[in-house]
């Protein structure tokens, strides 16, 4: 079973401020989506409140918290990553997308077989950030680049890294 993390990161490697994101990319969006659909999406509760506490359709929605007392409905609740692996490996899924937010990124980056990252053309102040990938462990397999223009403000680049 491959483990991807999917992020989109400014420059200075932040992913968000007070639990949302710092842009509006529809590509990215369009991105993700596609990326994630049928697919089991890992988060922390930060990211889960994110959404509004509603899980995202299409998807087997797993949340991570340390919180025992914590429920909600579409979501299936665990108290760490490696639960989260072991219930979608149950499951029988052959990849997991962990979907945020730093800390799980953190937690789950020993995992990690594959990254989706979207690299945003912004340095911006924030208060949740994507850990620095060691380009000793990381190969960058694959790059897209794409300018600004009416829909987004930012230029940005789909990156896929793949672990050495």
């Amino acid at each position: 079973m491959q483990i991807i993390q999917i992020v989109a990161v400014s420059n200075n490697n932040v992913i968000g401020k007070d639990y949302g994101l710092l842009w509006t990319l529809p590509n990215d969006m369009r991105w993700f989506k596609n990326k994630t659909w049928a697919l089991p999406v890992v988060m922390g509760r930060k990211t889960f409140k994110s959404l509004g506490n509603k899980p995202m359709n299409g998807r087997l929605n797993v949340v991570i918290t340390r919180q025992a007392d914590f429920k909600a409905e579409g979501v299936t609740v665990v108290a760490n990553i490696e639960e989260a692996i072991s219930f979608c490996k149950e499951q029988n899924y052959n990849e997991i997308m962990i979907i945020g937010g730093g800390e799980i990124y953190m937690q789950s980056l020993p995992f990690t077989d594959k990254i989706y990252l979207t690299r945003v053309d912004v340095t911006v102040d924030g208060d949740t950030y994507y850990p620095k990938l060691d380009t000793n462990q990381w190969l960058l397999a694959f790059e897209e680049k794409h300018p600004t223009d009416a829909k987004h403000t930012y230029a940005y680049n789909f990156q896929t890294w793949i672990r050495k």
